[in-house]
């Protein structure tokens, strides 16, 4: 975490107007709403763009599989030291078949023993987009048992996570009740 206190403060369930309310009214009925979104609703017509981007990429329209994609969110989130973001992403890549022992070896990079050849491509990807904003040719080609939407969706999820790492970075925003900062993403 960058920051050990938010920049903008989470609305508090008082402080939300009527539009607000309904924005995050379905979060409310399946529970808690957590701080990203009560952040991003300070700035409602943002947040509603937000969640339909956010949403295609955690959808099944991603032709990412999921643990692919999870695969993919984690280093990005690691890479740009967003506590929040690997804090929330480990256990959903838990659900979606990440095991404990690959996420703690994603903290490791592409090079890191016990990775497959295509884990490792995706991994490499992912280092050169959030370091250059660009896949080289030598790792395109080691892409090439993605199909071309797959690859534009790998693309368009690091980009996002990228965003969203940046978001909850620069705001501050604070880890959610029940979840843990990994210790090698104190800054």
């Amino acid at each position: 975490m960058r920051l050990d206190k938010p920049r903008i403060a989470p609305l508090k369930d008082e402080e939300m107007g009527e539009e607000q309310k309904e924005m995050l009214g379905q979060r409310f009925q399946q529970g808690r709403v957590f701080n990203i979104f009560r952040t991003l609703a300070r700035a409602p017509k943002a947040y509603k763009r937000f969640m339909v981007y956010g949403g295609y990429i955690l959808s099944e329209h991603n032709d990412l599989p999921p643990r692919e994609r999870e695969l993919v969110i984690l280093r990005a989130g690691f890479n740009w030291k967003s506590g929040y973001e690997w804090a929330q992403h480990e256990r959903i890549g838990l659900d979606c078949g990440l095991t404990r022992t690959e996420i703690a070896r994603i903290k490791d990079g592409p090079d890191a023993e016990g990775w497959s050849k295509e884990d490792a491509a995706l991994l490499q990807a992912t280092d050169e987009l959030t370091s250059d904003a660009f896949i080289t040719d030598a790792t395109w080609a080691r892409l090439a048992f993605l199909s071309k939407k797959q690859k534009i969706d790998l693309v368009l999820t690091v980009g996002q996570y990228t965003q969203v790492s940046m978001l909850l970075n620069s705001l501050g925003i604070q880890l959610d009740e029940g979840l843990t900062l990994d210790p090698d993403l104190r800054k």
